[in-house]
């Protein structure tokens, strides 16, 4: 079974279509990457794998489920990072990340929220509201969020948006040590120098349309990832 298996999925919003016929496996343990201009269609089709919002046609399964009928089950299962960082503002970040062990039923809560505190030195600004954080520790608050139940499927929309270069090498680190456990992770980014170091599949979308996919080793033998993402961006503009 996949951990991913999308098939002739499309989303229309009123005359656009924000998903046009979009078909991908992923496998499980695979980092896989999704990559793509802005509007191209990555974050719609994170919301709909997510069960945020719901597909026009097509299937969207996640860990065997399909998830326009079962959204909550879906995100009770993996870890997410939106694209805009938005820990309730009201909530200072241990608060925040207490609230989310609690609902996710974690045991030894403090021990869990303590470690991601460390991890991301916040343990200084933990009894800080969210809404006098800097974008960068929302973002770190966000990703502790989505780590702390230690999912086995994580949907990561630019994760690395926001962090300084000592951050992004340590979340990029710690993202390498899950892949090697055998965790799946799905990822959105426009940092196409990370995504290569650790993407192994990938598709790029354009106008809601898949035009590349496979494996990252194979499409970019004699160009780098950026080079392939501008060629065929490029490519399916002039078609």
């Amino acid at each position: 079974m996949p951990a991913i298996l999308v098939q002739d999925l499309k989303k229309k919003y009123a005359a656009v279509n924000a998903l046009d016929g979009v078909n991908f496996t992923v496998h499980k343990g695979t980092f896989f990457g999704c990559f793509g201009p802005n509007g191209a269609g990555k974050s719609t089709l994170l919301k709909v794998l997510t069960g945020q919002i719901p597909q026009t046609s097509g299937s969207a399964q996640v860990l065997g489920m399909e998830v326009r009928d079962h959204g909550v089950r879906v995100r009770d299962m993996v870890g997410i990072v939106p694209e805009v960082e938005s820990p309730p503002s009201y909530l200072t970040a241990y608060e925040f990340l207490y609230f989310v062990a609690q609902v996710r039923k974690i045991d030894d809560v403090d021990k869990r929220i303590d470690r991601w505190l460390k991890f991301f030195d916040l343990e200084e600004t933990k009894g800080t509201l969210c809404k006098d954080l800097s974008k960068g520790m929302r973002q770190k608050v966000m990703l502790s969020a989505a780590f702390i139940h230690e999912p086995e499927l994580l949907f990561l929309d630019e994760p690395f948006v926001n962090l300084d270069p000592i951050y992004q090498h340590k979340l990029r680190e710690y993202l390498l040590e899950l892949r090697e456990q055998g965790r799946t992770i799905f990822l959105c980014s426009h940092i196409l120098e990370i995504a290569q170091k650790l993407c192994q599949e990938m598709v790029i979308l354009n106008r809601g349309k898949v035009v590349a996919s496979g494996r990252v080793e194979d499409l970019t033998v004699n160009e780098d990832l950026e080079s392939l993402f501008l060629r065929m961006v490029s490519e399916d503009a002039s078609t």
